[in-house]
C-alpha cells in the first residue's frame, strides 16, 4: 500500500528510464550523496540561472542561464531516483522533495519579469507557478492521486523557458531587443493560470466521483 500511494504520488518522467539517468543516479547513491543535497543543489542552479537573466545582457548570458534550467531540471530528476531506486529516501525527503521546487521556480521567473520591464509579471508567473503544485499537492492530501497534468507542468514550464533564453540569445545578438523572453513570459503565465483552472476542475471532479462512490452508514 506504501509503495502504491508512492507511486501515485510521484511525477512521471520518461528520462527516469534513460540508462544515463539511472547509471548517474546509481553513482550517486554509491557515493553516498544524498537525495536532499541534490534538491537543494536544484536551488543554488537556479538562483545562479535568476541573476544570468535579471543581470546578463549577453547572448551568452542567456545561454548559460538556459543550460541552469536544464541543470535544475536534472537535478529534480536524479534527486527522486536517490532516493527512491537509490534506497536512500529519508522521512524529511517530501519536504525536500517540493520546497526546493518553489524556491527555484521563483529564482527563475520573477527575474525574467524585470529582466522585461514587467517585474508584476514575474511575480504573478511565479505565484501561479507555486498555486498549480497546491493544487496537486492538496488533491493529495485529500486522499486522491496527485494531479501533474496540465499544459504548463514544471517540465513544460522549463522547457518553455528554455526555449524562450535560447530564442533571447538569438534576438540580443541579432536585435538586440528582448520580445523573445517577454512572449515566453507571458506564455508561461497564461499557462500556468490554465492548468491551475484544469486541475482545479479535476480536482472538484473526482472529489464528487470519489463521494459518491462511498458506501453509505446503516442508520
Amino acid at each position: 500500500m506504501g509503495k502504491l500511494a508512492e507511486d501515485v504520488a510521484r511525477r512521471p518522467i520518461s528520462m527516469r528510464s534513460s540508462s544515463w539517468a539511472i547509471r548517474l543516479s546509481m553513482f550517486l547513491a554509491r557515493a553516498g550523496v544524498s537525495a536532499n543535497s541534490i534538491s537543494l543543489i536544484s536551488i543554488v542552479f537556479a538562483g545562479i540561472g535568476g541573476a544570468l537573466i535579471a543581470f546578463g545582457e549577453h547572448p551568452l548570458a542567456w545561454l548559460c542561464a538556459a543550460a541552469c534550467v536544464q541543470m535544475r531540471l536534472i537535478c529534480n530528476l536524479l534527486d527522486g531516483m536517490v532516493a527512491i531506486e537509490g534506497g536512500k529516501k529519508t522521512p524529511s525527503g517530501a519536504l525536500y522533495n517540493e520546497f526546493p521546487d518553489r524556491i527555484a521556480d521563483s529564482l527563475l521567473l520573477v527575474p525574467v519579469g524585470y529582466a522585461v520591464g514587467l517585474p508584476w509579471l514575474g511575480w504573478l508567473c511565479a505565484l501561479l507557478a507555486a498555486l498549480t503544485a497546491y493544487v496537486r499537492v492538496f488533491g493529495g492530501s485529500l486522499g486522491l492521486a496527485q494531479d501533474f497534468s496540465g499544459i504548463m507542468a514544471k517540465q513544460r514550464r522549463m522547457a518553455t523557458l528554455t526555449a524562450g533564453l535560447v530564442a533571447q540569445s538569438i534576438e540580443t545578438a541579432l536585435f538586440g531587443s528582448q520580445w523573445s523572453l517577454g512572449v515566453t513570459l507571458a506564455i508561461v503565465t497564461a499557462g500556468s493560470f490554465a492548468t491551475c483552472v484544469t486541475r482545479t476542475v479535476t480536482l472538484a471532479r473526482n472529489l464528487g466521483a470519489s463521494n459518491s462512490a462511498a458506501p453509505e452508514e446503516n442508520p
